[in-house]
């Protein structure tokens, strides 16, 4: 099977799971946002935390050739350990929210 085809269902899988959970006392709404010609997979929370509105990206993966780019990550654990326990061999995952120049210290590909 096709990697990219693979992974963008993975992708997919995982923030629909990810989509379920609402921070506590904040007004908020998760919507996703899949975009398979360009590679893109959103989560984003928006609403009001009392008299302020939010508009927050909490996640952001994105497939370039064979591998995941995690571009934003704002989870507790962190989401590359899901795609680990998926399957996602490591050297298929960019931090892509590193600085190119502290990825090679990382676990996880550099590019």
């Amino acid at each position: 099977m096709d990697s990219q085809l693979n992974y963008r269902q993975i992708v997919k899988n995982i923030l629909q799971e990810y989509a379920q959970y609402k921070p506590v006392n904040v007004d908020v709404t998760s919507a996703l946002s899949f975009d398979d010609e360009h590679g893109h997979y959103v989560l984003l929370h928006f609403g009001w935390d009392y008299k302020k509105y939010l508009n927050h990206v909490v996640l952001h993966l994105q497939i370039i050739g064979d591998k995941i780019w995690i571009q934003n990550d704002e989870t507790e654990e962190g989401i590359a350990t899901d795609l680990l326990e998926l399957g996602v061999p490591k050297e298929q995952i960019v931090l892509g929210f590193k600085h190119p120049n502290i990825r090679p210290y990382t676990e996880f590909a550099t590019v």
